[in-house]
């Protein structure tokens, strides 16, 4: 999670008391500023970017109408990661969901390594491409933990939220937060250990094997990439690679998923918010 400082929080509280007035410019602005933050959160959550921004639009919607149960009694970031989180965990299964699982991740990359391609990847296209398989591999892998653990393990992990915020955010004790997060990063550990060659060196590296194999099996479309295209703000540490070797397996891993660019909201968000107005279909600050 992006770090708030003080001056922030105060500037999203000032945005917050001038909607609630009925400023609409206010309110637009308040979008603008956490329409990426929710966005990465649910496309860390749902994988495919189109039921990402289902997602993000269901909960502005949420965040807008339900603006005047804010209190101030918690971050007004916090507050909207918990809309966030509560509308993931029970919206319905979604369709990648259905195609993830430790036990399917473990037969891809067996039956990727154990084909006979020789082919080489040198063009910048190929190196993308490459880049999408590493992207998408990291990202299928959250969606093999139940959704409770997978938020558990993207707000801690890759947000790296106290255990504390993270317990307000998916209304939880501290206690039962810190045993999904636990519980998260063994699964996830458990299975890179044995299948990653950059958490554990003496595993074969099945990232350009997986290409073939993935475009083979239409997993992956070379002139439709969802990740590596994606339009985003920065990788969060782009020196990941260079750290590993220095690291321990459980480190290894977090550098890993913080290492994924912070992805950019698209830019419709706050245009389809402007139209629900217009037409008078969205009340705006009705209490929770």
């Amino acid at each position: 999670m992006e770090k708030e400082t003080h001056t922030d929080e105060t500037s999203l509280k000032r945005l917050v008391d001038l909607a609630k007035k009925g400023q609409r410019d206010a309110l637009e602005e308040l979008v603008k500023r956490i329409q990426a933050r929710i966005y990465g959160l649910a496309l860390r959550t749902l994988f495919l970017p189109a039921d990402a921004e289902d997602a993000t639009q269901e909960t502005l919607i949420k965040i807008i109408t339900h603006l005047g149960s804010f209190k101030g009694e918690s971050r007004f970031t916090t507050w909207c990661y918990r809309v966030a989180a509560n509308h993931l965990l029970s919206t319905r299964k979604r369709r990648a969901e259905r195609c993830f699982s430790f036990e399917k991740c473990k037969q891809a990359i067996e039956e990727a390594l154990s084909m006979s391609s020789m082919e080489h990847f040198e063009s910048p296209e190929d190196h993308l491409i490459i880049e999408e398989v590493k992207l998408a591999c990291l990202q299928g892998m959250l969606l093999c933990l139940s959704r409770e653990i997978r938020l558990a393990f993207i707000l801690g992990v890759v947000f790296e939220v106290t255990s504390d915020e993270g317990s307000q955010i998916l209304s939880i004790k501290p206690e039962a937060f810190r045993q999904r997060l636990s519980r998260g990063r063994k699964q996830i550990q458990d299975f890179m250990t044995k299948k990653c060659s950059l958490v554990n060196p003496g595993n074969p590296c099945a990232c350009t094997k997986l290409l073939p194999y993935q475009i083979k099996i239409k997993l992956l479309h070379p002139e439709n990439l969802r990740f590596a295209n994606h339009r985003c703000y920065a990788r969060r540490n782009s020196s990941a690679d260079s750290q590993l070797q220095e690291l321990g397996e459980l480190k290894r891993i977090a550098v890993l998923f913080r290492s994924h660019p912070d992805y950019a909201a698209p830019p419709t968000f706050v245009k389809s918010i402007k139209k629900l107005f217009a037409s008078e279909r969205l009340k705006i600050l009705n209490e929770a």
